[in-house]
């Protein structure tokens, strides 16, 4: 099966559950690529601190306030 997204808003959220599936990777000790960390893009981009593990839980908590939704986990 084929999901085709074509909103602003169902682009938006794809990224955002790309760049925590990454940052999962990284608190488990492992590296989505070569490049630089998720964590410290993350931390710049949305301006959040902490360990690994409370930026991974301050990005769920974003995705899920943002979009009204509680599926993020």
């Amino acid at each position: 099966m084929t999901t085709i997204i074509d909103t602003q808003e169902g682009l938006e959220m794809y990224n955002l559950l790309r760049l925590k599936s990454a940052l999962k990777l990284e608190v488990a000790g492992m590296k989505h690529s070569s490049g630089k960390s998720v964590y410290a893009h993350v931390k710049r981009r949305f301006g959040f601190k902490g360990s690994k593990e409370s930026v991974l839980q301050q990005l769920i908590n974003y995705i899920n306030t943002t979009y009204g939704v509680d599926f993020v986990k």
